[in-house]
């Protein structure tokens, strides 16, 4: 891949999450984030599992390692594919009405602001009963900047763009609706639309094919994504981005092809310690988040682009890892997908 495309792409690979507590005494090491400052983009493996659930909340490797890196780099912007190939729709628990075909929607969630960094936020006794708080913050800059991600985002696929909130409860949700329905008056070329979340989960079940880009605010797309991601089938299939603010002579420009933004890549599925060393797990959702890096941090599309179709044109010829298998199919393990989705993007 490299030489086919020309890429020198150097790697440094750190400690970070539940093997970083095991050996450094820490979830986020400060060895880790220095290479992690030092670096164009980040590849992220998994962090957590049952091992350290035991562990003081703020110590936990979903806590102390992932949210900080979140806040750190100023990762506002989520990216989460959620693509139902139509050789997979046997995998999706839907109605196979709903599914044929396939469907490929996109869910932009905001991700550093909301419920889960607003303050204040505490757990205390007051006349012998604990309760706790939770604070929703967000200003209209940060609805403004995600929604403008997400708007640049569906010029580029159906034009046609879902945001969701709570506006009948929230003033949070009004305040949301807003500054995004002020936002699309800069993009007459994307169709907009707004719905509560609760309608959102139900019509993501009735029709997901239905939606095009899906804009949430934090928890709202933390939950949305998850259940996107689960319709699919596989969440062995599904990547991730995080992404900061775009960087470069043209990152003015909305909707510019030239825009990199510095960014995090991640499979959306998390640990699988049930299977973890057995080659059985299904590398894909790895692979397509290192074509997501190409693509936003990189300014590669051409290889990015590449890596897509190698992936389709191994599922269309055949090959499933176990989570995707059915009879008629081709089993193969995390080795052999990988090897075989390289030769594809070698060979076009």
């Amino acid at each position: 891949m490299t030489q086919k495309f020309s890429i020198s792409i150097e790697f440094h690979e750190r400690r970070v999450g539940g093997i970083a507590i095991d050996v450094d005494g820490k979830a986020l090491p400060a060895e880790t984030l220095a290479a992690c400052e030092a670096a164009d983009a980040i590849l992220f493996g998994s962090v957590g599992g049952p091992k350290w659930e035991s562990l003081p909340a703020n110590e936990q490797p979903e806590r102390a390692a992932l949210l900080p890196l979140r806040k750190h780099f100023g990762l506002f912007a989520n990216l989460r594919p959620g693509v139902c190939l139509p050789e997979l729709t046997h995998a999706s628990p839907l109605h196979p009405r709903s599914v044929e075909g396939g469907f490929d929607v996109l869910c932009v969630r905001e991700l550093t602001g909301g419920l889960y960094f607003g303050e204040p936020k505490y757990m205390k006794e007051e006349n012998g009963e604990l309760f706790a708080v939770d604070t929703m913050i967000y200003w209209e800059s940060e609805i403004r900047r995600i929604a403008r991600v997400a708007f640049e985002a569906a010029r580029t696929r159906r034009g046609h763009l879902t945001s969701i909130d709570k506006a009948n409860v929230l003033q949070n949700g009004i305040l949301w609706r807003r500054i995004v329905t002020e936002t699309g008056k800069d993009y007459p070329d994307v169709t907009l639309a707004h719905l509560y979340v609760d309608n959102a989960a139900m019509q993501l079940v009735k029709n997901p094919k239905a939606f095009d880009v899906i804009l949430a605010e934090n928890m709202f797309g933390d939950i949305l994504s998850d259940e996107l991601a689960m319709l699919t089938g596989s969440l062995g299939m599904l990547p991730s981005a995080s992404l900061g603010e775009a960087t470069g002579l043209n990152a003015g420009k909305a909707g510019d092809a030239s825009q990199r933004r510095f960014g995090m890549y991640e499979p959306s599925g998390g640990t699988a310690p049930d299977i973890a060393g057995k080659g059985i797990a299904n590398p894909i959702a790895q692979i397509l988040s290192a074509a997501m890096m190409l693509r936003y941090s990189l300014g590669r599309e051409d290889a990015a682009s590449a890596i897509d179709k190698a992936v389709r044109k191994v599922i269309a010829d055949g090959l499933r890892t176990g989570d995707i298998w059915t009879e008629g199919t081709t089993r193969v393990n995390t080795a052999e997908m990988g090897a075989a989705i390289a030769a594809a993007v070698e060979a076009a």
